[in-house]
């Protein structure tokens, strides 16, 4: 079988595969639209609530990540997440997975209009006219016309001429999003100094136990909205078995994920897991039928170790 064969899904397995999964998901809540733990009314359809960005573009609060997924198991991956009820999904060009993305989100068979699509510009590709042939290399990869969010992956090199071609692609309605990922309240400070539109998202690393609380007041301050980055660490520092967050689950008969997603969901932050698993993919979708405490959110906020768990990223 060639590459091109061992890359495609059959019309009759997805359609098998996507039938499971609405097999194996619980019927959701559906929130309101303007605001984040608002009350809710139940909907056979799942539906995640969306958050209003500074600009009026409305946002998926939980969306699903893609790193680290290549080749036909992000293809399948995708297709499976858009069929459990996912409407952001996040891509970047250092993943090298785009195409996959892209083909996945065709074989789901929604309509581009009801996804919001992230990518973002690496390093090597930053600049005024390196970020403007990069973004249409990445259209073209994904198979669509416009992105919902473009962001600056990363602070370094000339991320400023970057965003003075993300400013204009925005301006031609290229991009309904324009934002920026990794950057310190003292580098967006700076890189405030010149920018003409200010970000709608940051996107940074996020979870229990690295909680940023500085970065959640800054920008919350400045109308950015904050997007947590593995916001499971990956399982690092021992998440999906943490005994705080199991002895609260059991009150809601949740898992540690599920808490963990509640939590971001309720301090405000847009959050991007990611799985390559049908029950996980489910599992973490499913976070819109209970409410943590005001004592839990508590509770969590004290296993903040106020230190990153990717150190190397830094």
């Amino acid at each position: 079988m060639n590459k091109a064969n061992e890359n495609q899904i059959p019309r009759r397995a997805f359609l098998q595969r996507s039938a499971l999964l609405a097999a194996s998901t619980m019927i959701l809540p559906l929130f309101g639209n303007d605001a984040f733990g608002a009350s809710s009314t139940t909907q056979k359809k799942k539906k995640v609530p969306t958050v209003k960005l500074n600009n009026g573009i409305l946002m998926p609060v939980l969306g699903f990540g893609t790193f680290q997924l290549k080749e036909a198991v992000c293809r399948q991956s995708v297709a499976d997440a858009i069929s459990a009820g996912y409407r952001l999904i996040d891509t970047a060009t250092l993943y090298k997975n785009e195409e996959f993305v892209g083909a996945g989100i065709k074989d789901s068979g929604i309509k581009r209009e009801e996804l919001f699509i992230t990518s973002k510009v690496w390093v090597t590709d930053s600049g005024y006219e390196k970020c403007k042939a990069s973004f249409e290399t990445s259209l073209k990869k994904l198979g669509t016309d416009y992105l919902d969010l473009y962001l600056i992956h990363r602070p370094r090199g000339d991320y400023k001429g970057s965003w003075k071609m993300m400013e204009e692609l925005y301006k031609e309605g290229r991009i309904k999003a324009i934002g920026i990922s990794n950057f310190t309240p003292e580098q967006y400070a700076d890189f405030m100094l010149e920018a003409k539109i200010k970000p709608a998202v940051n996107q940074i690393e996020s979870h229990v136990f690295f909680q940023q609380m500085d970065s959640y007041k800054d920008l919350k301050k400045n109308d950015v909205h904050f997007e947590a980055w593995t916001p499971f660490a990956q399982g690092r520092n021992g998440l999906f078995t943490n005994e705080v967050l199991a002895e609260i689950g059991k009150k809601y008969k949740k898992t540690n994920a599920q808490v963990s997603l509640r939590w971001h969901y309720q301090r405000g932050t847009i959050a991007i897991p990611r799985s390559s698993k049908i029950a996980h993919i489910t599992e973490n979708i499913d976070i819109f039928d209970f409410k943590l405490s005001k004592s839990d959110m508590s509770t969590i906020a004290a296993l903040d170790l106020n230190k990153t768990q990717f150190p190397t990223w830094g």
